[in-house]
């Protein structure tokens, strides 16, 4: 029954990206440890500029050292115009602390299934590592 479900919410999720567009995202790096791990593969869907982000959400964002290349990274605060991303491993990570907040209209999704490793596989959790 699990497997289902499991199945199912890709499909789920495939519908909706099919209507907004979708990404997969390899995982690399250690900046969100321990939520993702280096390998892990997502499913990011495209998100309307008018869709509300919230604080915990995992979204990807262009890196702006390399911009063709997407971070993944976790909302930490959000105003009407910038977002502020960190890692969840701040030591590793390369984020907002860096970079400053970007602009609403530069997140590019939602991080919202992990399809691999299949024995992790499962809905991305808004909620942040120790809480």
């Amino acid at each position: 029954m699990l497997a289902a479900l499991t199945t199912g919410g890709i499909g789920v999720a495939a519908l909706v990206g099919a209507r907004l567009g979708t990404r997969r995202v390899v995982v690399e790096g250690r900046s969100m440890l321990p939520t993702f791990e280096p390998g892990d593969r997502l499913l990011v869907v495209r998100l309307p500029r008018r869709w509300p982000l919230r604080r915990g959400d995992v979204v990807a964002v262009p890196d702006p050292r390399v911009p063709s290349r997407l971070l993944v990274k976790r909302v930490a605060a959000v105003s009407a115009r910038l977002v502020t991303v960190t890692g969840d491993n701040p030591s590793e990570s390369t984020d907002s602390r860096s970079f400053g907040p970007v602009d609403r209209a530069q997140v590019w999704g939602r991080a919202c299934y992990r399809y691999a490793p299949r024995a992790r596989s499962g809905w991305v959790s808004r909620r942040t590592p120790g809480t």
